[in-house]
């Protein structure tokens, strides 16, 4: 089935190769996307694990270490 809007004329060999094109680019943007996202995912994992309650036994105000470079 097509996706093309029935109302409009049938578009070239040329015009479907570009689509195709597009959506294929498209589509691994989008994959690629999510393998960063979930990249991110599993940083935050690891690294955000909250600090210790301080001395007083109150938590700490900054939940999360600090970020070193």
């Amino acid at each position: 089935m097509s996706d093309r809007d029935k109302s409009q004329p049938p578009i070239g060999p040329a015009a479907e190769a570009a689509k195709a094109a597009r959506d294929a680019r498209r589509a691994e943007a989008l994959r690629a996307n999510l393998r960063r996202r979930k990249t991110q995912a599993r940083g935050r994992d690891e690294d955000g694990q909250p600090l210790p309650a301080t001395e007083d036994g109150a938590a700490s105000h900054n939940m999360f270490p600090p970020i070193s470079d």
